[in-house]
């Protein structure tokens, strides 16, 4: 029983790009259907095949892209889906004419038009019957011929020649497809169950590797044997062509070695590039050559450039190690050996851009100028490593930029933060696959400059593992007395990076590497008072939002009061890194409300702020008061600024337990220890009998116990705390205190004087107690952070206590001091 074949739109049989319904339609059928030789129309239009001959029964896809064909495949209507199928005689003629034809062709009804993707028209055709051409009744738009259907004569297919050579033709073809490489294996499988010959030679006739002038010849044969013998002739000529094809192909595999066959590519491509003016690499390396010889670098850079490009001119450009070796040579090239950017040494100019970009940061201005003026009036001088270390958002990274400018050199920066392996700053050793140079001279030779502005970020964030101690590495970049022979181990020559003005910054320069930190200059960039940062809103962040978001000046300002709220209500920082952003809200907010074409106000007010940021984020840290003996006001300094610190102290029946609680750290708990040792030693001085401490437990808290806590400058707070609860004495209004103390009483000096006076201000405080020793630091503070507060300084903490304990003991205060008792 005969078998139809079918396929199914969407398959890679017919397009990969077919994205229609499931629809299936027959590869090939036994019959045609409704489709009887009388009914077949008398004229037809034609539409020509280049190099495809299309038989009746098998179904065939095509892409056309004519504009003939186009209008053809167009004007089919659903009633009238017939065409003629005819091939073109030559395949190169892009636009046949009548006479480039073959007069005869197949029937073909049109099952699917598919529109493409790319925008190309996909036909899938059935061949129906063979049909001669009469004569052509029209050209354009396309042809349209008049036509006689065609019928096969009648093959008797008992006949036994005829059955032998249907089996010969269906040995050849399994034999053809398992030896071409472009034929389908699974042809195989529709070959062995075609039953019906007619439909079998016409399928093969259709699928066969053959020139579309000898499948015309197929097409044109009037009786199914005769159609068969010549196939078998094709059969057996194309099944001979690829027996020998293989058999030479097997022959050169075995004859030539691979060495030999790599000579006979390398020979072929030398040939083709000296008939194209020479070999590139070749080039590449006279070009090498004559850049070299711009360079500024000394006899022994010069030397072992040299000897790299001899032994990369020497190399096979297919070897592994070639493209390493032209990766060396070429950085070799780009490094700005000796090449400087001229400073600008207008001392003047420098300090109006360094003013520009930053408002305050006076010190650190200061010792730019500094540095400009010793340059201008010496010529040359080693370049000194700046530290600028301070609170997140202060302007550490950007002020890097300012004195690029300021010095009109080039700007280059690498983040340190999390940086753990050591070959990140000297690079790997070029023997190692991968291997690159270390980012310090990688970020040279893309600034093309030896005396860039180097920015390294975030020095106090350096990680350290087996692969090596980064912080270590950069002990040689650092050093004024080592960095003129810095050496990168991927370059292995020594680089002079002694021109080079580094700067890094950090936030906490207490877990820089102690020898890493000797070799710089720290200077503190501390933070900014409200009034700071309302003019650098001003100058800086206001305008630079407004440009990003498109708005003029004249549609939106932000007065100070509307600033000074945005600080205090939804921002804690030291810095405007926040500022920026809430900033920035506001004005995307009035950029939406432009662009709907809204109302909205042009001067941001109180009442716009709560709308658009909502309620405030913060509440300002006041002063507590004094109502409560015990309760103590400190000033702690925080890696995002000051701030105010409460401890307080309670007292309960007991037996002289001590409890600390508050998420303190080890050095806070030994402060309090000291401080509740010190009152023991000195009770008689507050009126306290050796008793007191026997029979009451001692509870000392800090408040907000999920944030953790520690540092050396609780120590005055907490003795204060203390010696108010076992007294029972107030502790003055509006005081606040910071600085460390020890058994003897001396009152020691802090660190971060101007965060904690900052935080102090915020919170209202108009008093501050501190050491003897911290008066230089306040001394150096400008006027401005310290108006409106005073200042007291004691070396002793036992008169700090007498000056901050009030001398009037709580009213209706539990007395504490047990009585004497009678002897």
């Amino acid at each position: 029983m005969s078998k139809n074949f079918e396929i199914k739109i969407g398959t890679p049989l017919l397009s990969d790009s077919f994205d229609q319904d499931s629809e299936f339609i027959p590869l090939f059928t036994e019959d045609n259907g409704d489709f009887d030789v009388k009914d077949m129309p008398k004229t037809l239009p034609v539409l020509a095949l280049r190099n495809t001959v299309l038989f009746p029964g098998v179904v065939l896809p095509i892409t056309v892209g004519r504009e003939k064909s186009v209008k053809l495949v167009k004007n089919l209507t659903q009633k009238t889906k017939f065409l003629g199928a005819v091939s073109q005689m030559d395949a190169k003629i892009e636009d046949p004419e009548v006479k480039d034809l073959f007069d005869m062709g197949t029937i073909a009804r049109v099952l699917k038009v598919l529109e493409m993707p790319d925008g190309s028209t996909s036909v899938i055709l059935q061949g129906l019957h063979r049909f001669q051409v009469l004569e052509y009744i029209s050209t354009d738009p396309y042809f349209i011929a008049s036509i006689q259907t065609l019928t096969d004569e009648p093959t008797n297919e008992k006949d036994k020649e005829f059955e032998a050579l249907i089996s010969s033709i269906k040995d050849f073809a399994i034999k053809i497809i398992n030896l071409s490489p472009n034929m389908p294996q699974e042809a195989s499988f529709a070959i062995k169950n075609i039953d019906n010959y007619y439909f079998l030679i016409n399928f093969i006739c259709s699928n066969i590797e053959l020139p579309a002038p000898d499948k015309q010849k197929l097409l044109e044969q009037n009786d199914l044997k005769s159609r068969s013998t010549l196939l078998l002739e094709l059969m057996g000529r194309e099944l001979q062509l690829l027996e020998i094809k293989n058999d030479i192909q097997s022959k050169v595999k075995l004859d030539m070695s691979q060495q030999q066959r790599e000579y006979f590519l390398h020979q072929q491509m030398k040939t083709i590039q000296d008939e194209l003016g020479g070999s590139p690499n070749e080039k590449e390396i006279e070009a090498m050559q004559k850049q070299a010889e711009t360079k500024k670098w000394s006899k022994e850079v010069a030397e072992v450039f040299t000897r790299e490009l001899s032994k990369l001119s020497n190399m096979n450009p297919m070897a592994p190690d070639y493209s390493m070796q032209l990766n060396y040579v070429q950085l070799m090239l780009d490094l700005p050996w000796n090449e400087y950017t001229v400073d600008n040494f207008d001392l003047k100019r420098a300090k109006k851009v360094l003013d520009e970009d930053h408002f305050g940061l006076e010190q650190v201005k200061e010792r730019i100028l500094e540095h400009l003026a010793v340059l201008k009036l010496k010529g040359d001088m080693k370049a000194p490593i700046i530290c600028l270390y301070g609170p997140p958002g202060v302007g550490k990274t950007s002020l890097g930029k300012s004195v690029a400018r300021a010095l009109d050199r080039k700007y280059a920066r690498i983040s340190l933060g999390g940086l753990h392996d050591e070959a990140e700053i000297r690079g790997h050793r070029k023997t190692y696959i991968g291997a690159m140079p270390g980012r310090i001279i990688h970020n040279l030779k893309k600034v093309k400059s030896s005396n860039p502005v180097f920015i390294l970020d975030e020095i106090d964030k350096i990680g350290k593992d087996f692969h090596g101690d980064p912080a270590s590495a950069l002990l040689e970049v650092l050093d004024p007395e080592q960095n003129n022979a810095f050496h990168d181990n991927y370059l292995d020559v020594d680089f002079d990076l002694s021109k080079v003005l580094f700067i890094t910054t950090a936030n906490n320069i207490g877990s820089i590497n102690p020898a890493l930190r000797d070799r710089m200059e720290m200077i503190e960039m501390s933070g900014y008072i409200m009034e700071e940062k309302v003019e650098i809103a001003k100058q800086h962040l206001i305008p630079d939002q407004l440009e990003n978001h498109g708005i003029t000046k004249k549609q939106l300002t932000i007065p100070s009061k509307t600033l000074q709220e945005v600080i205090q209500g939804y921002t804690r920082e030291s810095g405007v890194r926040s500022l920026n952003q809430r900033i920035a809200k506001i004005v995307r907010n009035a950029a939406k409300s432009i662009a709907f074409g809204e109302e909205y106000s042009k001067s941001v007010t109180l009442a716009d702020l709560k709308k658009v940021l909502g309620a405030p984020k913060y509440l300002k840290d006041l002063y507590q008061g004094n109502d409560l003996a015990g309760v103590a006001t400190g000033l702690a300094w925080t890696s995002v600024g000051g701030e105010i610190l409460f401890i307080e102290t309670s007292l309960s029946k007991g037996k002289g337990k001590l409890t600390i609680t508050g998420n303190l750290g080890d050095v806070m708990k030994e402060s309090a220890v000291i401080a509740l040792q010190y009152i023991k030693s000195n009770s008689q001085r507050f009126g306290l009998t050796p008793d007191v401490f026997d029979s009451w437990d001692v509870h000392l808290h800090v408040p907000e116990g999920a944030i953790p806590k520690d540092g050396p400058s609780a120590g005055i707070t907490m003795i204060t705390s203390l010696a108010s609860a076992f007294t029972q004495r107030k502790i003055r209004k509006s005081i606040a205190m910071t600085g460390e103390i020890t058994l003897r009483g001396k009152l020691l000096p802090v660190g971060g004087i101007k965060e904690k006076i900052l935080a102090a201000k915020r919170a209202s405080i108009t008093e501050i107690i501190l050491s003897k020793e911290n008066e230089k630091d306040v001394a150096e503070i400008k006027d401005i952070y310290i108006k409106g507060l005073s200042f007291k300084y004691f070396d002793n903490i036992g008169d700090v206590l007498e000056y901050v304990l009030l001398q009037q003991k709580v009213k209706n205060a539990l007395q504490i001091i047990p009585e004497k008792q009678n002897t």
